[in-house]
Parts: structure tokens; C-alpha cells; sequence
């Protein structure tokens, strides 16, 4: 019997990539009881910001404003996500609700306007592969997409 290899490459994705958010979950844990640590994360990223940009506008209308419900969403959002990802539980779904997540930092912090971002390990390591996971879902899709190839 021969190893499916995309299959078993989408597993292993799936699992660094879950693990990976189920840690930086963990890591904002303590927001949950001071949503006070994500508004001063994002008091501060406005400060940097320059005025006219499209982050100032975010930081300022939606993320400040909504830091409250946003540091009891983030992360549980990236638990959830995390553990789903990694079990193969509705991957896609919770692959892209990842990717939307790490993005939404990535805009906020406005280190997706830099070109620090491109060698950054947070940046496109993790958006390509919530992105990669959020296509090709769970190692399932891929066996199922081949044994169609091989009746077709």
C-alpha cells in the first residue's frame, strides 16, 4: 500500500499550523479576565501609526473601540481553531476563520504594509498556511479527490 503523500502533507500542515494557533490562544488567555492588555496592544499600534493610513482608520473605528469583545474572541477563536484545525474538524472553515484572525493582526499591527512582513515568521508562513489548509481542508478531501482521479 502506498502512502498518500498530498494527504499525509495536508496532515502534517494541519497540525503544526493547529498547534501554532492553540499556542498563541494560550499565550492571550489572560485577556479573558483584562481586555485592558489588548487595548494598550492596540493604543500603542495607533500611536505608531500614521495618521491618513488605513490603519489609524481601523485601529480607531473598530478595533479600540470593540477591544473588549475582541480580547474574549481572539483568543478563543484561536484555540478553537487551532484544535479543529489539528483534528481535521471542519478544517477548512476554521482554517480560513484562523487566517481572517492572524490577518486582522497583521493589519492592526500595520506590519502587512512593511516590507518586514515579507520576512517575517508570523506573516506569510502562517497566512499561506491557514490560506493552504483553508483550500485543500483535511487529509480526507485529498484521498477522496485522488480516488476520483483514479475511477475518472
Amino acid at each position: 500500500m502506498a502512502i498518500d503523500r498530498q494527504a499525509a502533507g495536508i496532515a502534517i500542515l494541519r497540525l503544526f499550523i493547529g498547534a501554532f494557533f492553540i499556542f498563541e490562544g494560550l499565550g492571550k488567555f489572560r485577556w479573558f479576565g483584562d481586555p485592558s492588555i489588548l487595548r494598550a496592544q492596540l493604543t500603542e499600534w495607533l500611536a505608531g501609526a500614521p495618521p491618513a493610513s488605513f490603519t489609524h482608520a481601523y485601529l480607531e473605528r473598530f478595533a479600540i473601540p470593540g477591544a473588549a469583545v475582541f480580547a474574549r474572541l481572539v483568543p478563543l477563536g484561536e484555540m478553537a481553531s487551532g484544535v479543529a484545525i489539528a483534528l481535521g474538524a471542519w478544517p477548512r472553515a476554521f482554517a480560513l476563520i484562523a487566517f481572517l484572525m492572524a490577518l486582522n493582526f497583521h493589519v492592526a499591527s500595520g506590519a502587512l504594509f512593511k516590507y518586514s512582513f515579507l520576512t517575517n515568521g508570523y506573516g506569510l508562513p502562517v497566512l499561506g498556511s491557514a490560506l493552504a489548509v483553508a483550500f485543500a481542508g483535511g487529509a480526507e478531501r485529498a484521498r477522496a479527490v485522488k480516488r476520483a482521479r483514479v475511477k475518472g
